[in-house]
């Protein structure tokens, strides 16, 4: 059916040009002998059907619309002969004037068109070898002339006018029967003549006495008729059904008559009516058919490997830029701060004379620097209490006026001069004195004091103390100068002390208690410790504190300052140090922490205290050695462990939190990297941080460093919380002595675990110390701990749980399915309300913009980006393989216009780039999670990402397109391919997205690859079945649509039945080159968005 609404469509579009009124040739057409006269006629004939177009136009359009846009177009393709009328001019002389009355009217073409299309359908959907058309006026049983076999066409005679408009009836032709002009075809079984389209070959056929054909046609002579030759040509079909009417590959043909071989140096395609020139770097033989432009695919490919190779090697030069504005950054804050010490300074003096004036005591500075002059005159100063004379630090507390700064140079204090030496001078030995408030005083060489971290963290300290004094500046009198003396701590970051009461977490569905009865408080200024042996619940503890534990059911209260709030609404300012090491391995320490403050840091804080606040954490951490390097990943090493676990830590002290909570941070950190670690954060514990953390196995030394101490039993009851100084006191007032040589916290776990037993002269049993301390502090005790004493051991939990129901033994296997199923769904439950429903921000704290951070991840990613450019050059290689292969092996097919190598491209891209895509997300899951829960923007990560990942969209295609196209050669231009490879892969990346982020990574790639494959075999379906329905909807459709339209574009004139045929076939419409482009735009959009909301709905589990 479908070949045979082909050659309806060329019948069709042959009526255009048989519509005209001849009548005015005719009294030309007789004398035959005048060559005036023949080009007359020959002329009128052809302008008679050269703009009858308008007449059909219409009608053309609404019939064959999906494969003919601009009918005028068509018919200058097809049948302009305007150049070369010699045929016409050879069949008026071969039918001495009679060639009106031999051309097909509209009947004919409308019963010939029709009765091919009723035989298709009998006969299955094809043409059959030899076109038999349904009986006739002109050829039936009774009535069979000459003209009606196939290459023959008869005349009306010389007396019957014919109405070639007329699409009624069919006129008598039955007269005057010889063989067909050259340049026309006659149809078998119909009497008239059809002239064949440009790019076609119409000799009259000669005999083939050994097969017994009319070549180059497939027909025969008809048996018994000895005077009966072989006419003209007999079919105008596609190209497998009439492959001999198209002008051979190699050749070329001016004119339907004409057949030229190609010359040296041109191409020539099948159906060709010129010879088209060769590239000047490509080779083209004598009667080639296409020539071979591999040359410019290699020089394509290393055109586009040289730009990736320059901004490969601009990266570096793009780093190390980066790096100078980020050193002159930190030169900036140090000038800030040095101006900032000098008003320090002469605050401090005027503060010292007012408290030995108001109170007579003598206070030492909070910090003085000053040059080592001699000891005399220091033991001087110390005994006098007061500045030296003539020194700027002796001057009254005078206000300071603005407009008296900008007209006087400031003049170089102590602080200023000693730190411009150690910038000339860095290898001077002259020391300086560092007091820190009522403490020992220590002497330091300047060696040892040289980097300008440390002078750093001495500015940074003195500066959050300066912005404090700054409110009180103004209008300045010597009460408030009393006042200020009085003031001995400024703590700038604003207190969170955290009470809970009666804590108890049950799993919901299970009954079992995570923790139960815990009460305590966690206070500013002091650091916790949270210990007790495995199972005890200490993870649990701080999820619970934060706001994290979900699946559970919480009861008990939790106070924020003295409000039940929620924790989630002061995450700005809280600090959360996870118990794996979530570091970016690509990137620096200084480059992670800098983010991290960036984007966590009051928004209008200048940048240079942000450069401050990152270089006091590098130096309280002692990653001052390491700032530069790489953290490293598992493939790559980097930096130590002990050094990756204070950069997991250091991410959460550069945003300054009120709470930091820390998970194991010692774990795997040996004993002085430990130490260095929890002194670095006493300092900040100075500053009113309130710090929990958990710890394992500390040592004695470290266990001291700290302020409080919470032990947890296991299924998370309380032993003891308090102060660690009455920690050992508390246990040997109930019979728990600490051996000698021992450490207490080990001991005690030891105890809670089960390893040690307590002598049975102590009275103490290990099960009822929960229970001891509830009773000694007052606290109320659930009636079922009671009796605790009397619990049988067997009917306790491994971890401490309750005790297992009576009955719950018996239990069916479908009841605990039953159970364990709505346990998940209570789970999966949480998870989302827990990720959707976004609390209140009470932290009065206005971090950056989503514009400004997605500045900020763009920075970030395209570094990441750049240090990983041999994973992307070996994207780019296997691409490049992939077109070399399928261009080689997927040639491109005239008769299917290239879809079976259009069909492997859509595969091999698509699943090429999303194992590619994947990695954009899959990796950096747990970085996500960490900085999300944080507050950092999801959409400016989001963003971030995709804009970086533009760059594979739009490099990628042309890479794989520089091999393919130029091996494949289609007719199609690259930059239509290119245009469709850009759009498939911005919708195949969105899909990638919605994968990696939904899926875990193993599952992901495999869905990568299976929906590729499935989908285009799917959308690759022809027929009115359920599965081409569905395949409408499928991406690889609309690409594979869009790729076979800009290659049947091309394919015009002979083509044309071809064209319509394979579109009609698969469904596809000339018109929805666009539309499918925007489908897989709309399709990548979508995508993206459905990545974006299992970004921020289906966070970690």
């Amino acid at each position: 059916m479908l070949r045979g609404k082909k050659n309806g469509l060329a019948l069709a579009f042959i009526l255009l040009i048989m519509t005209s009124n001849v009548n005015v040739m005719m009294s030309h057409a007789d004398d035959t002998n005048n060559d005036a006269a023949l080009e007359l006629v020959t002329d009128a004939l052809f302008a008679r059907f050269s703009n009858f177009t308008s007449y059909f136009n219409q009608d053309i359009l609404r019939t064959l619309g999906f494969c003919i846009q601009n009918v005028d177009a068509e018919w200058n393709e097809a049948f302009n002969f305007s150049k070369n009328t010699h045929f016409l001019t050879e069949c008026i002389k071969s039918t001495r004037g009679d060639v009106t009355r031999r051309l097909c009217t509209a009947a004919d073409i409308k019963f010939y068109s029709t009765s091919l299309v009723e035989v298709a359908m009998e006969s299955g959907g094809s043409t059959p070898p030899t076109t038999y058309l349904k009986p006739n006026k002109n050829c039936n049983l009774s009535s069979w002339v000459s003209g009606c076999e196939p290459g023959w066409a008869c005349s009306v005679g010389k007396d019957t006018k014919v109405d070639l408009k007329n699409s009624e009836d069919m006129p008598t032709r039955i007269v005057d029967c010889q063989p067909c002009c050259e340049g026309f075809f006659c149809p078998r079984g119909l009497t008239c003549m059809i002239p064949c389209p440009l790019g076609s070959y119409c000799p009259l056929a000669k005999l083939n006495n050994t097969t017994g054909f009319c070549d180059p046609y497939r027909y025969q002579l008809p048996p018994g008729e000895s005077n009966h030759t072989c006419g003209g040509a007999d079919v105008w079909a596609d190209f497998l059904s009439g492959t001999e009417l198209f002008c051979s590959a190699g050749f070329y043909c001016p004119s339907t008559t004409e057949k030229i071989p190609c010359s040296r140096g041109h191409y020539c395609r099948a159906g060709s009516t010129t010879q088209a020139n060769c590239y000047t770097l490509a080779t083209c033989e004598p009667q080639t058919q296409n020539q071979n432009i591999t040359a410019y695919g290699i020089l394509f490919f290393c055109g586009i490997m040289l730009v990736l190779i320059i901004i490969y090697s601009c990266s570096d030069q793009v780093l190390s830029t980066r790096e100078k504005q980020q050193a002159k950054s930190r030169e900036a804050a140090a000038r800030s701060a040095r101006e900032t010490a000098q008003a320090r300074e002469r605050w401090k003096s005027a503060k010292d004379v007012a408290r030995k004036h108001a109170s007579g005591l003598q206070s030492q500075l909070s910090r003085t620097f000053s040059r080592k002059k001699s000891v005399r005159q220091q033991e001087q100063l110390k005994g006098l209490g007061q500045a030296k004379p003539g020194t700027d630090a002796a001057l009254p507390p005078t206000p300071v006026d603005a407009s008296q700064q900008k007209g006087k140079k400031i003049e170089e204090v102590c602080l200023t001069k000693m730190m411009r030496e150690l910038e000339e001078d860095p290898n001077g030995h002259e020391g300086f004195n560092v007091e820190i408030g009522d403490k020992n005083l220590k002497k330091q060489r300047a060696k040892q004091l040289q980097t300008r971290s440390q002078i750093f963290k001495y500015a940074y300290g003195q500066i959050e103390k300066e912005k404090a004094l700054q409110e009180q500046n103004k209008n300045l009198t010597f009460s408030g100068v009393i006042s200020m003396a009085s003031d001995t701590e400024i703590i700038t970051r604003p207190p969170i002390e955290v009470a809970f009461k009666d804590l108890t977490l049950t799993l919901k569905g299970k009954k079992k208690h995570l923790l139960r009865c815990v009460t305590g408080k966690l206070m500013p200024g002091r650091v916790s410790a949270v210990m007790g042996p495995s199972g005890a619940g200490k993870t649990t503890f701080l999820s619970a504190l934060t706001g994290k534990a979900t699946g559970c059911t919480m009861s008990g209260s939790i106070l924020i300052n003295g409000k039940v709030e929620s924790m989630q609404s002061y995450k700005k300012i809280i600090g959360y140090v996870p118990q794996d090491d979530i570091v970016h391995g690509n990137l620096t320490v200084e480059e992670n922490l800098w983010f991290s403050a960036r984007c966590r840091l009051q928004a209008d804080l200048p940048k240079p205290e942000k450069v401050l606040v990152v270089e006091r954490v590098i130096e309280a951490l002692g990653l001052q050695p390491v700032r530069y390097s790489l953290v490293g990943t598992v493939e790559k090493r980097g930096i130590s462990g002990g050094q990756r676990k204070r950069v997991n830590v250091g991410l959460e002290m550069v945003m300054e939190p009120s709470l930091l909570i820390l998970d194991e941070p010692t774990s795997g950190l040996d004993s002085s990297s430990s130490q260095l670690l929890l002194r670095a954060l006493r300092r900040e514990s100075l500053e009113g941080v309130n710090i929990c953390m958990v710890v394992h196995q500390p040592s004695y030394t470290l266990f001291r460093m700290f302020d409080d101490f919470i032990l947890l039993a296991k299924g998370g009851l309380i032993v003891y919380h308090g102060p660690v100084k009455k920690v050992e006191v508390y246990f040997s007032g109930i019979g728990l002595q600490v051996p000698d040589r021992i450490n207490p916290p080990d001991y005690y776990i030891d105890i809670l675990e089960g390893i040690v037993k307590p002598s049975a002269s102590s009275g103490v049993n290990v099960k009822d110390l929960p229970l001891t301390w509830m009773l000694h502090n007052g606290y109320p005790v659930p009636p079922d701990m009671l009796d605790s004493a009397k619990m049988a051991a067997a009917g306790e939990s491994s971890h401490g749980g309750n005790p297992v129901a009576a009955g719950s033994d018996g239990q069916s296997f479908a009841g605990d399915l039953w159970e364990d199923v709505k346990f998940s769904i209570e789970q999966k439950k949480d998870h989302l309300q827990h990720n959707f429903f976004k609390s209140k921000d009470l932290s009065a704290r206005k971090t950056p913009g989503v514009f400004t951070q997605y500045k900020y991840f763009l920075g970030r990613v395209g570094k990441q980006r750049l240090r990983e450019a041999r994973i992307q050059v070996v994207d780019f290689l296997i691409l490049l393989l992939a077109g070399i292969c399928l261009g080689t092996l997927a040639k491109v097919s005239d008769e299917t216009f290239g879809a079976m190598g259009y069909l492997y491209t859509v595969i091999a891209v698509s699943l090429l780039c999303k194992i590619t895509a994947l990695r954009s997300f899959s990796l950096d899951k747990l970085h996500y999670w960490r900085e999300s829960a944080s507050g950092m923007s999801s959409l400016a990560y989001f963003l971030a990402k995709d804009t970086i990942d533009h760059f594979n969209t739009v490099v990628k295609p042309a890479v794989y397109l520089s091999m393919f196209y130029f091996f494949n050669n289609p007719r199609s231009t690259i930059l239509d391919n290119y245009v469709v490879l850009v759009c498939l892969v911005y919708c195949v990346t969105g899909i990638a997205y919605s994968l990696a982020i939904y899926f875990e990574p193993g599952p992901a790639q495999l869905w990568s690859v299976l929906l590729p494959v499935v989908l285009t075999l799917i959308a690759n379906q022809e027929g009115d079945t359920l599965l081409n329905k569905v395949g409408d909807f499928c991406y690889p459709k609309w690409a594979l649509e869009a790729f076979l339209i800009a290659n049947a574009k091309r394919y015009n004139a002979v083509w044309l039945i071809t064209r319509c045929g394979v579109l009609k076939q698969k469904g596809y419409q000339l018109k929805d080159w666009y539309p499918c482009l925007a489908c897989l735009v709309a399709t990548g959009i979508l995508s993206r968005g459905l990545a974006f909301f299992c970004l921020v709905i289906f966070q970690k589990k």
